[in-house]
């Protein structure tokens, strides 16, 4: 399921009808504390193992798990799979094991985590406790490797829509990346909360430095930073209204603040998986937000460096080079955005009305001929060659192995000269991304798919986007996609009490040392500033207030309205 769309509450509600505990196995300490402090405000047992966690609440917390009086309980695989706590757990009520960020397991999948691998011993060694995998970014080989590793043959799959509707996907190359981000902050989304994911610490730095001398709240957050500004940094992000988080990839899995209305990444980042974890921590509330990426040839170097000099398999470098392929079509697409990142996924939409390229087109030639070439240079040569041997071959540049293959004499050898390399480049990754391409199975080698083979056959007119400077324009008004996805906006709500709401869930927040939209999301907010209730049963008709809210702050919430509409009156 998507980021946002509700995974927690497939293993939540069963914990909690379930006699025993819940074990949840999460990777990170930001995520834990996160759904542990929300289900304590919904009046839900659950705690956290952790670190971070003092070792008397840890030892608490065990006792609990014993004894059955706790309803769920977080952490992280290394410490489920230690002795001592395997030896809690044999000794105790287990109501599920729920396996979440499942992507971990996989070494198809964009963030492999060795650790997640031993959970295979939860199936040997609790046999009859159910198991759940979980995960919003996990292609089909993704998937069968979750199901090989953790033992999962023969269990249902249930796989939603990976679309996120309320997202505007932008991508742009990136010419001064400082100017191009604060600009778009400041036109779209001045005071509100967003992530700016920059390639390495000192980018983060200059990006934070910059953004703070323009007058905007941001915080830098990476590695090289102590843990305790890294924690600082985080809880104010988490508990402020209008923080900008500028960090590297070491900043959000698991964060679930719902309010951000932005995520720009400054450099591409390693994969489609990659950016569409990244980009589905904007808009978790379902209101209108944006996705910007800014990319350049010069990511595409450094991402490469980064595979090669790993020290993954062979076998594994060929995968992710595959997938940073797959990315940069997506940069270079003609078409819909939406349709690519849906299809890498084996969903699908009509064309979105919600992306850079659907909103204006871009510019775009008749690539079929150049597209023939480059499909009948790789047929020619033997579909095993990467593509920078192929473009040598199309623009007739000799060296030795092409002597040695004999591709000086092929058909295809110097009939490409109309284009240079960019260009070149810039077609081969379009007929990547139209699947008119794929990996040939050897290291950066590519091979004709049936659709590859049928273009060849058929010759259509085949539109291809220009590898031009593009600079983005006109966006679906937020107001008019808010209507499309049944939610209230700005224009709905009455502006004035929209904002006394919300300073008034921050002061319950700080009294209470929550994050604000544990106490109610944006979106409910909205919604009780264009509804007005009066009174209790009013309020409980509201999206997001339920019984154990409204008994706790709907009177604080009525009046505030009610003083509102008085002084309207007046």
């Amino acid at each position: 399921m998507p980021t946002g769309a509700g995974k927690s509450l497939c293993y939540q509600i069963p914990a909690l009808c379930r006699a025993g505990v819940g074990i949840i196995v999460s990777p990170l300490i930001a995520l834990m504390q996160d759904q542990v402090a929300a289900l304590n405000e919904l009046g839900i047992r659950a705690a956290a193992i952790n670190s971070n966690i003092d070792p008397r609440a840890v030892a608490e917390t065990k006792a609990a798990i014993r004894n059955g009086t706790i309803d769920l309980v977080y952490v992280a695989p290394e410490r489920l799979l230690m002795d001592e706590f395997l030896a809690l757990l044999d000794a105790s009520p287990i109501a599920l094991f729920a396996i979440d960020e499942a992507h971990c397991v996989s070494q198809w999948g964009h963030d492999f985590r060795p650790h997640y691998i031993g959970l295979s011993l939860l199936a040997e060694r609790y046999p009859n406790i159910p198991r759940i995998a979980l995960t919003a970014t996990a292609d089909a080989p993704t998937r069968r490797d979750i199901v090989e590793k953790l033992g999962l043959h023969g269990s249902p799959q249930f796989i939603s829509g990976f679309d996120r509707p309320n997202i505007h996907y932008r991508i742009e190359e990136r010419h001064s990346a400082q100017q191009q981000i604060t600009q778009f902050i400041r036109e779209s989304h001045a005071g509100q909360a967003g992530i700016v994911y920059c390639l390495s610490r000192k980018g983060v730095e200059d990006m934070c430095a910059h953004l703070v001398s323009e007058g905007f709240t941001a915080l830098p957050y990476h590695a090289g930073l102590p843990a305790d500004v890294r924690q600082q940094n985080q809880q104010r992000f988490l508990r402020d209204e209008a923080i900008v988080m500028v960090a590297t990839i070491a900043f959000g899995m698991g964060i679930d603040k719902p309010d951000v209305r932005f995520v720009i990444h400054a450099n591409i980042p390693k994969n489609i998986e990659a950016y569409y974890q990244e980009t589905g921590r904007a808009g978790r509330d379902g209101l209108p937000s944006e996705a910007l990426m800014l990319y350049g040839m010069k990511d595409v170097v450094l991402q490469r460096n980064f595979i090669e000099e790993g020290d993954a398999p062979d076998m594994q470098k060929r995968i992710e080079h595959e997938k940073l392929g797959a990315l940069l079509g997506l940069c270079e697409t003609a078409g819909c955005r939406r349709q690519i990142l849906l299809r890498y996924f084996g969903d699908d939409s009509a064309p979105c009305g919600n992306c850079d390229c659907c909103d204006t087109p871009p510019a775009t030639f008749d690539g079929s001929i150049a597209a023939q070439k480059a499909l009948s240079c790789v047929y020619r040569t033997g579909q095993r060659f990467g593509v920078q041997y192929l473009i040598n071959v199309l623009l007739g540049k000799v060296d030795s192995r092409m002597e040695q293959f004999g591709h000086t004499k092929v058909s295809t050898f110097g009939i490409g000269t109309e284009y240079g390399i960019h260009e070149w480049q810039g077609i081969f990754r379009q007929l990547v991304a139209l699947n008119y391409l794929t990996s040939a199975g050897e290291h950066g080698g590519l091979k004709l798919t049936p659709e590859g083979a049928t273009f060849l056959k058929e010759r259509p007119t085949l539109p291809l986007r220009h590898i031009t400077h593009r600079k983005g324009k006109a966006r679906k008004h937020k107001e008019s996609l808010a209507k499309e996805l049944g939610v209230a906006y700005d224009s709905d709500a009455a502006p004035e009490l929209f904002n006394a709401l919300k300073s008034l869930r921050l002061q319950l927040a700080k009294a209470q040392n929550l994050p604000p939209y544990v106490i109610f999301h944006d979106k409910t907010l909205r919604e009780l500033a264009v509804r007005q209730p009066s009174t209790p049963e009013d309020l409980m008709q509201v999206s997001g207030v339920g019984e154990r809210k409204a008994e706790r702050y709907g009177a604080f919430f009525l009046q505030a309205i009610a003083e509102y509409n008085a002084s309207q009156a007046a």
